[in-house]
């Protein structure tokens, strides 16, 4: 049986290519699919330790923060639920900043006797948070939009509307460069694919434009309309990342990842057979307990070892491993009584 210190071998992060940026087609097939807020997505090692990821994320709210205010004032005084929309979906992505942080801090200190596995989870709470916060967004951005539909209203200030919405395009453009071109220099693969979140979202932004066009040639019903589009676009964002979310509360794993671990294990020298194999997630982090058969005739020694370099293989194969616990068990001898029987009567039935 073996568990050693965490050990990092990275998220093996699979970024955009440096040199190249999507198409016309695959950023609109990004902007219609839903974006991910699982906090695994959101964190790596080098987010994390970084302080350039962490002035990244802070720098990040203050820009999106900025710019869903000033958009609040356009719609303040001319009445675009179009606009409203786009600006409760930028200020849900700049707050979604702050449960995070908070949770970085906390996954930061150190185990205790009380909280034996340290404080990761305060990141699957701050995913819990997030969730939250999307779906308030949801919500009021809807029954905004169907009550202007069912009280058709027009729009005023209609030049300021589309200046603001080009103020959130370039608003979640900077902040994508910037979130791009940090994670890259840092290696942050988390931070480089949450540029391009952004870089999406300057996209439902502009299309607040379509309804002020709308509006413009006197189809009252374009505003609510695309107010109607953001608000489902926010509603994907939701559903994706509420499945994300209660998944990690419930520790769920991605199967590959187990197959993935299940191939290292077998080609381990000295490993028979891998008996229960479980992973979980602890905040961005993964664990894992198995159990391994060795020859029957090794010694103390000698299995211990196997288990050493079992976890070494894990820690090499699964992204994100910081630990596992190996236990070591010999292979039955004809006739010999199954050592765990004296256990049977303690699991469920």
């Amino acid at each position: 049986m073996s568990e050693r210190h965490p050990h990092q071998h990275g998220a093996h992060p699979h970024p955009h290519p440096h040199g190249s940026s999507p198409g016309p087609r695959r950023r609109l097939a990004h902007l219609l699919s839903p974006h991910s807020h699982d906090t695994a997505d959101k964190v790596d090692p080098a987010l994390e330790s970084s302080a350039r990821g962490m002035r990244a994320l802070w720098v990040s709210l203050a820009v999106l923060g900025a710019t869903a205010l000033a958009q609040a004032g356009v719609v303040a005084v001319s009445g675009s639920v179009a606009l409203l929309g786009d600006t409760v979906h930028n200020a849900a992505d700049a707050l979604t900043a702050v449960p995070l942080g908070i949770a970085f801090v906390l996954g930061r200190r150190a185990a205790n006797r009380r909280f034996t596995y340290g404080y990761g989870r305060a990141e699957d709470l701050a995913g819990l948070v997030v969730v939250l916060v999307i779906a308030v967004s949801a919500v009021f951005a809807g029954w905004a939009a169907v009550g202007r539909l069912l009280d058709p209203r027009p729009v005023t200030h209609l030049p300021v509307v589309a200046v603001a919405a080009l103020v959130g395009f370039a608003g979640n453009e900077w902040v994508a460069r910037y979130r791009i071109r940090v994670g890259r220099e840092i290696g942050s693969a988390a931070l480089v694919a949450d540029g391009l979140h952004a870089r999406t979202d300057g996209f439902t932004s502009l299309a607040v434009l379509l309804g002020a066009a709308g509006s413009a040639l006197g189809w009252r019903a374009a505003d609510p309309l695309v107010g109607l589009a953001i608000t489902a676009a926010i509603a994907l964002v939701l559903r994706d990342a509420a499945r994300e979310v209660f998944r990690r509360v419930l520790d769920a794993v991605e199967p590959a990842l187990v197959d993935r671990a299940e191939r290292a294990v077998r080609e381990v020298p000295g490993v028979r057979e891998v008996g229960e194999l479980r992973l979980r997630w602890i905040g961005h982090r993964l664990r894992a307990e198995l159990a391994v058969v060795v020859d029957g005739e090794a010694t103390v020694r000698q299995a211990h070892a196997i288990a050493v370099a079992t976890e070494h293989a894990l820690l090499h194969a699964v992204p994100r491993l910081t630990a596992a616990l190996v236990h070591a068990d010999p292979a039955p001898a004809p006739g010999e009584t199954d050592p765990h029987l004296a256990l049977a009567h303690h699991l469920p039935a």
